[in-house]
């Protein structure tokens, strides 16, 4: 596989376009935990990954079964150019029906290309990288003294890579949710675990890129979601001290008209009911739960 992203680097007997710069994080938001490197250089020493599975190392592996089949993918507004193995983008629903439609056109056939206008090409590297490795950078890694999954501290004395700008919104959103909403329209379940697994670990972020991604979160997933929506929802509840003193937050309640917000009023009710039935329970009857 090759990509014009810096972040994955590509087999040298392909081409790859030029670099793309990710986008900054932003201003501390929760500052108990530490930042995302930005580094680009690789740990002396492989951490254990999240999902590994043989069938990513062998599309790794110079004795790779995959089929010399290569399929040109053309991403975003500027039209940068990707490629990848047919055999990997069939692991996604989505693609293996695009690519056996492609079949009953002769022409399509012979000249496989995918356009996605709309895809931003960090993120569209990231989906790559993790249907090649079974993980996107940052890497999650599991700390055996702890036992606990954490997301890779690379040497660097830059900030992490926790947002993204999103041409969709004109703003910064968080990548895992982009990642998460992505692999959701591509079929790719496990890729929406490990994203959501990292957004649990990100710090770092302001109230206005929360709230910014919990909307996006809200547009581009289906109402039966239960996972990312609920995600941002346990967020603003937990932070709700400094929710309430934000302006953003303000201005949002202010405007309204998303599901969003319903389900916020509707989740802050259930909390408050469940610490007035908490505060209720008789003391003789709290041991026996």
């Amino acid at each position: 596989m090759f990509s014009t992203s810096k972040r994955y680097e590509a087999p040298p007997s392909r081409s790859s376009s030029k670099t793309h710069k990710a986008s900054k994080s932003s201003s501390s938001f929760n500052k108990s935990h530490a930042g995302v490197s930005k580094s680009r250089h690789e740990p002396r020493r492989r951490p254990t990954t999240a999902t590994m599975s043989s069938a990513h190392d062998a599309s790794m592996s110079p004795a790779s079964t995959l089929t010399p089949s290569i399929v040109t993918l053309v991403i975003g507004r500027d039209q940068r150019i990707f490629a990848a193995h047919e055999d990997v983008l069939c692991a996604s629903p989505w693609f293996q029906r695009r690519l056996s439609d492609m079949y009953l056109d002769t022409e399509s056939a012979n000249n496989k290309r995918i356009f996605l206008a709309d895809e931003e090409p960090e993120i569209f590297s990231s989906i790559l990288e993790y249907m090649y490795k079974g993980d996107y950078y940052p890497r999650l890694v599991h700390n055996k003294k702890r036992n606990s999954w954490e997301i890779e501290q690379l040497e660097s004395d830059g900030r992490g890579e926790s947002t993204v700008y999103h041409h969709a919104t004109d703003g910064d959103l968080l990548k895992d949710t982009v990642i998460y909403c992505t692999a959701d329209r591509y079929g790719l379940e496990e890729l929406k675990r490990v994203a959501l697994r990292k957004q649990g670990l990100q710090s770092g972020i302001q109230c206005s890129t929360i709230l910014a991604s919990a909307r996006y979160a809200y547009a581009n997933t289906p109402d039966t979601d239960s996972k990312l929506r609920a995600h941002y929802l346990a967020l603003i509840i937990r932070s709700r001290s400094t929710f309430k003193r934000s302006g953003t937050m303000q201005l949002e309640m202010y405007n309204g008209g998303t599901q969003l917000f319903f389900d916020l009023f509707v989740a802050l009710c259930n909390h408050v009911d469940d610490i007035s039935t908490t505060s209720n329970t008789p003391r003789s009857n709290k041991h026996f739960f």
